[in-house]
C-alpha cells in the first residue's frame, strides 16, 4: 500500500487517552513529513498539530542559516507570534546563535519546557520578545551539532502539563529525524550526486524516525525504558550469526522498531490492566497484531519481511501462537529471532508484576521452550551468542 497523495491531520483517530493520542499523532505526522515534498510542507502540520492540541498559540521551526551556524532562521510557522520590533528583527535576520536556549538545547539535546520565560537564564531574552511561556526541542546532527529547533509559545505565563510536555517531547523527537531527512535534501538536491545522497539520507531518516516510532510506543504502553534498543541489538547480533543480508538485516531491524505498534489500537482497560486479562480481555490484546500490519501498512515503504515480524512474532514453532497458527518455517526467519529476543528481554527487565530473572535462568527457560514456542536453532544460536559475550566481558 502506498502512501496517501495528500495525507491529513483530520486522519487522525482519537485516542482514549493523552499517551494514545500523542501516540497516534506521531503516527499520522511521520507519515505526512515522508511524504511532504519540502521542508515547511512536511513541518507546518507538526506545528498546527501542536497549537491545537496544547496552550500553545503560536508554534515555528527554526533552522541554522548556513554551515557556520550564525543565526537560525524561521522555515515553518503556524498560529499567532509575537508583534513586537524584536520578533520582527528575528523573522528578518533570525536568532542568534548564541541565544541561551539555542546553546541549553545543543548541550543537552532534549526538550526544555519554561512555565515562565523571565525566571530562568536560558530563556533570556523571550520575554521581551512578548513570550511568556515557551517549549523548545532541538533537532541535532548525529553528531550532536544543532541543526535547528521546536518552539511553541504562549504569551501569558503557563505551566505545561504533562500530558503537552508528554504529546511535544513525542511529537518532537520523531519529527525531528524527518526535519533533518528534508534540510538534507534541500542541500543535495543542486549537489552532483544528489540522487545518491538523497536516497542515503531518505532511507537514514526512516530508520530514525522508526526508532523514535518505536520509543514513543514504549511511553504509550508502559514498556521498561530501553527495551526497543535492547532487543534490537540482541536481534542484530543473532542476524549476524544467521548470515543475514543487508536487506533482511535492515528489515528485521524496522519490523523489531514497530512490533507492538498495533497496541495502539488496544484500550487502556486492556493495555494496561496490572492483572491477568479475562478471556475477552485477551482476545482484544491478540488483536493488537492485526492492527499492527494495518497501521504500519500505512507508512507505505516497509518491506514486506519487515511487516512479518510484526505480524508473525507471537507465533508459536509448535504452532499454537496467535494470529495464524503458524508453525516451524511458515514462520520468518525474521519473527523467529525476533520473539526469542523480546522474550529473553521481557524475562531479565524488572516489571511491576515481577522481578528481573537473572541471565542464567532466563536461558534456562528459553532452552526449555525451544521446540515448543521457539525455534529450537534460534536458541541454540542465541545462547551460543550470549555465551560468548558472557566470555569475553572480563568479570
Amino acid at each position: 500500500m502506498g502512501l496517501p497523495l495528500s495525507p491529513r491531520i483530520s486522519d487522525l483517530n482519537s485516542g482514549t487517552d493523552a499517551r494514545t493520542t500523542a501516540a497516534q499523532s506521531v503516527l499520522t505526522l511521520t507519515r505526512v513529513a515522508l511524504a511532504a515534498p519540502s521542508l515547511p510542507e512536511g513541518l507546518t502540520p507538526t506545528l498546527e498539530h501542536l497549537v491545537s492540541h496544547t496552550a500553545a498559540v503560536g508554534a515555528a521551526y527554526f533552522q541554522a542559516g548556513d554551515q557556520r551556524r550564525l543565526a537560525y532562521h524561521v522555515r515553518a510557522a503556524t498560529g499567532d507570534l509575537p508583534q513586537t520590533p524584536g520578533m520582527a528583527a528575528i523573522a528578518a535576520h533570525g536568532l542568534p546563535a548564541g541565544l541561551p536556549l539555542l546553546l541549553a538545547l545543543e548541550a543537552g539535546a532534549h526538550p526544555l519546557f519554561f512555565d515562565d520565560t523571565a525566571r530562568d537564564e536560558a530563556s533570556a531574552g523571550f520575554p521581551e520578545l512578548g513570550v511568556c511561556s515557551l517549549a523548545a526541542a532541538p533537532v541535532c546532527t548525529a553528531d550532536g551539532t544543532l541543526l535547528g529547533a521546536f518552539l511553541m509559545h504562549t504569551f501569558e505565563p503557563h505551566a505545561w502539563t504533562a500530558d503537552e510536555a508528554a504529546l511535544f517531547s513525542m511529537v518532537a523527537s520523531t519529527i525531528a529525524a524527518l526535519a533533518g531527512r528534508l534540510v538534507a535534501e534541500e542541500h543535495t538536491t543542486q549537489a552532483r550526486g544528489a540522487a545518491e545522497a538523497f536516497a542515503l539520507e531518505a532511507v537514514a531518516a526512516r530508520e530514525a524516525a522508526l526508532r523514535a516510532l518505536g520509543l514513543a510506543l514504549e511511553v504509550r504502553d508502559g514498556e521498561t525504558q530501553g527495551h526497543t534498543d535492547r532487543v534490537c541489538a540482541l536481534a542484530l547480533r543473532l542476524a549476524e550469526r544467521f548470515g543475514l543480508k543487508e536487506d533482511a538485516v535492515q528489515a528485521l531491524r524496522w519490523g523489531a522498531y514497530l512490533h507492538d505498534i498495533g497496541k495502539l489500537a488496544i484500550p487502556d482497560a486492556v493495555l494496561l490492566k496490572p492483572g491477568r486479562l479475562n478471556a475477552q480481555e485477551w482476545a482484544i490484546m491478540q488483536m493488537h497484531v492485526s492492527e499492527g500490519h494495518r497501521l504500519a501498512e500505512t507508512l507505505g515503504f516497509l518491506p514486506l519481511a519487515a511487516l512479518a515480524v510484526i505480524t508473525q512474532h507471537h507465533e508459536r514453532w509448535d504452532g499454537g501462537g496467535y494470529p495464524r497458527g503458524l508453525r516451524e518455517q511458515e514462520i520468518s526467519l525474521g519473527a523467529r529471532i525476533f520473539a526469542v529476543c523480546d522474550v529473553f528481554d521481557a524475562l531479565t527487565s524488572e516489571r511491576p508484576y515481577k522481578a528481573a530473572w537473572t541471565r542464567e535462568a532466563a536461558l534456562a527457560e528459553l532452552q526449555v521452550q525451544a521446540g515448543q514456542q521457539f525455534d529450537p536453532g534460534v536458541v541454540r544460536a542465541f545462547v551460543a551468542v550470549l555465551t560468548a559475550q558472557s566470555l569475553a566481558t572480563p568479570a
